[in-house]
């Protein structure tokens, strides 16, 4: 098993390296950030330092090993640096030392603000998103699944066919429109839902911060329809195939009540398909909730990134897109490591 996780682990350090390595050629250096942090009113002197402070009067190769520098947990920095960048966590006591720290992902043009703040603010909004999402494709999947493959060949199989269908299809950036128009506008005096707003209002009065989950029901809703298409398909496949074996029809020969054979034993034998896509699912939907969250102004990390790609704070686009490999990444080894442990057999592949 150590080797087993040893292995992955390694890949898992390949495909960060290669989105650290995408990330960093196709954002870097565009645009004119000194302008940007500056203002139209500088003069060439102060443009000429801050382009100094970042890096971007080094060749492009040097600037690519000072970013690695920074993103890397271990990593050299000057005293200067330090300070400069408020790092935390280092020892040596010369010029330059050795740093133990997260990853610093720099500052943002626009805000000013450390890179990681700005995304560790978002992220929560992203998760609460994404598992919400999740929990409502896997409870109501598996149901019209079940309810599907039991009632075969009838109306209700047709039509959780065609839905699932309909629901693979469909965009989600058109899905979150519709949607919002329908329930957040049209039917807004019924549904008291509204077409924007994320997992907290402000309080007019007092301007505190309310907590509030009623915003969450249409992105959620939208952002789960895909991966409840694909689960309505996968147990009803599972469960045809379970349905037909020996031990189920001798357990209906002993007398036992349909809805216990059903739920209990089949389902309980058909769900490993579908644990597989609720894993990989969640990576997806805590990668893949960019355009949901910025139709529904759902706070996230999807948002920030959408709003600084229109601003061009590339520091915060190459942030939220190297913490989405990360969660990715993180989320696709531990299904590796659950896979390996309930069956020797992945581990020998």
């Amino acid at each position: 098993m150590l080797t087993y996780f040893i292995r992955k682990l390694i890949y898992a350090f390949l495909v960060l390296a290669g989105a650290v390595t995408l990330v960093f050629w196709m954002f870097q250096g565009f645009g004119d950030p000194e302008r940007m942090i500056l203002g139209q009113t500088g003069d060439s002197a102060t443009l000429a330092n801050i382009r100094k402070e970042l890096t971007l009067d080094q060749p492009r190769w040097k600037q690519f090993v000072l970013y690695c520098n920074d993103l890397s947990p271990v990593s050299l920095h000057s005293r200067e640096e330090i300070a400069r960048k408020n790092l935390r966590g280092f020892f040596g006591g010369s010029e330059t030392v050795v740093a133990l720290k997260l990853p610093y992902l720099r500052t943002s043009y626009q805000t000013k603000k450390e890179v990681g703040a700005v995304l560790l603010d978002a992220l929560p909004g992203t998760l609460l998103l994404a598992t919400a999402a999740m929990l409502l494709a896997t409870v109501l999947g598996i149901f019209l699944g079940v309810v599907a493959a039991v009632k075969k060949d009838t109306w209700m199989d047709t039509s959780a066919v065609f839905a699932s269908i309909l629901g693979i299809s469909a965009p989600s950036f058109f899905m979150g429109i519709l949607i919002a128009w329908i329930f957040g506008f049209l039917l807004r005096p019924w549904t008291g839902l509204h077409m924007t707003g994320s997992w907290f209002d402000i309080d007019v009065e007092t301007g505190e911060q309310v907590y509030t989950l009623r915003n969450l029901i249409l992105p959620a809703l939208t952002l789960g329809i895909r991966p409840l298409a694909i689960i309505t398909q996968l147990t009803r496949s599972a469960m045809l195939d379970v349905l037909n074996q020996d031990y189920i029809r001798t357990a209906y020969a002993k007398g036992m009540p349909a809805h216990v054979v059903v739920w209990k034993h089949a389902l309980r034998n058909a769900l490993n398909p579908v644990i597989t896509a609720v894993t990989g699912w969640f990576a997806e939907l805590l990668a893949g909730a960019f355009f949901v969250e910025y139709i529904f102004g759902w706070k996230g990390i999807g948002k920030i990134t959408v709003d600084a790609l229109e601003k061009l704070d590339y520091p915060v686009v190459m942030g939220s897109v190297l913490l989405a490999a990360v969660l990715f990444v993180l989320m696709n080894m531990l299904a590796d490591l659950l896979y390996g442990a309930a069956d020797p057999r992945v581990r020998s592949h």
